[in-house]
């Protein structure tokens, strides 16, 4: 392990000049320790163990927070490891669940998480979601029962690696005011998508439908920072750049901004479909935690879709994939799908996992090592 005192990676807020902290000196930043990725991840397997999940559902669960803390996704990555603490301890998700998968058709596989978390769902039916695609050209697996609040695009880059075009939504809790909407209805309700490149790592985004991230409100609001207008608004539905007033009885807005807010409002409503209405999940409006003080994970459904591009008549898919991202390059986007993410991995992986120190002690409290 090592420490500096050098800032954590900007998040994707930027705060505004009424409300921004000022300008911070190199000893005011956050001291940061750099962890080894294994060590991180078993110690994050430590903490879901000690507060109630099988071993089985703590190593997906570690190895998905550490790989975002990896690559640089701070509103997912060891930030989320308190709310999935509260939410166990809450009694809101069972964390020993086993996924009961399901094999409806050739194409298709429904997975019931039992009341658990989406990830270990989808982990028990990866190798199923893969052969059916390659089988078949084609194949989807929906699940439902499910807690989700982590990132999605380590759910389709793996099937990237494996040559295969992957996509996946998955719908949240209530937080978003659809386009014209009074109240919250819809989630940030997240799309995922991955293609593998000819020479390179697959192309892969990651996207809320949301004008931003619910965690990097979360973030915002406890660093002390404003959000852009057009991010949220209050109790009281009028525009604020204060993330408190949006969390407290406030709302997100769909992306788009003024005039294109239609646009975002509807990719949520079709995740909405494809994630619950689909699946047999939650709609994000539809269940009721407040039984349960301190879950913070939306109880809903995801959708995962697998092709196989050997099966269409562009059989050459990756190659030309390759030829679209260097298109993209000649044409002056200077930053690939995914790049930041990769380029900040090697990082990690070279010099350790960037984690604010003080982080890093509540975490080893969280995992009960003494003298944390």
């Amino acid at each position: 392990m090592t420490i500096d005192s050098t800032s954590s990676p900007t998040s994707n807020i930027n705060a505004s000049s009424s409300m921004s902290a000022p300008p911070s000196t190199a000893s005011s930043r956050p001291q940061q320790v750099h962890i080894p990725f294994n060590e991180l991840r078993t110690l994050l397997e430590q903490i879901f163990v000690r507060h109630g999940t099988s071993a089985q559902v703590a190593a997906v669960l570690a190895d998905n927070c550490a790989s975002a803390q990896r690559d640089g996704a701070q509103s997912h990555g060891v930030f989320r490891m308190a709310g999935y603490v509260s939410t166990l301890q809450s009694g809101w998700v069972d964390g020993k669940a086993v996924p009961v998968v399901e094999d409806k058709a050739p194409g298709f596989l429904s997975v019931d998480a039992a009341n658990g978390f989406a990830q270990p769902a989808f982990f028990a039916a990866k190798d199923q979601l893969i052969a059916k695609a390659r089988a078949n050209g084609i194949a989807l697996l929906a699940i439902q029962g499910s807690h989700h609040f982590a990132a999605l695009w380590p759910d389709v880059e793996p099937l990237a690696r494996e040559g295969l075009v992957a996509l996946t939504v998955v719908n949240s809790m209530a937080c978003v005011v659809p386009s014209g909407g009074r109240r919250a209805l819809f989630g940030t309700n997240p799309i995922a998508f991955a293609a593998p490149r000819a020479n390179g790592d697959p192309v892969v985004f990651d996207l809320a439908t949301s004008a931003t991230a619910h965690g990097d409100i979360q973030l915002a609001a406890r660093a002390g920072h404003a959000v852009p207008h057009g991010y949220g608004v209050d109790k009281e539905g009028k525009d604020t750049t204060d993330p408190k007033e949006i969390l407290e009885g406030g709302a997100l807005l769909p992306f788009g901004g003024e005039h294109g807010a239609h646009k975002g409002s509807a990719l949520s409503m079709m995740v909405e479909l494809l994630a619950a209405a689909l699946t047999g999940g939650n709609f994000s409006f539809e269940f009721d935690w407040s039984q349960h003080p301190g879950a913070q994970s939306p109880y809903t459904g995801q959708l995962i879709i697998a092709i196989d591009p050997a099966f269409s008549s562009g059989n050459n898919f990756a190659e030309r994939c390759e030829t679209l991202v260097q298109s993209m390059a000649d044409a002056g986007q200077t930053r690939q799908p995914g790049a930041r993410r990769y380029e900040q991995r090697v990082r990690s992986m070279a010099h350790g996992v960037p984690v604010d120190a003080d982080r890093w002690a509540q975490l080893q409290q969280l995992a009960g090592i003494a003298d944390a």
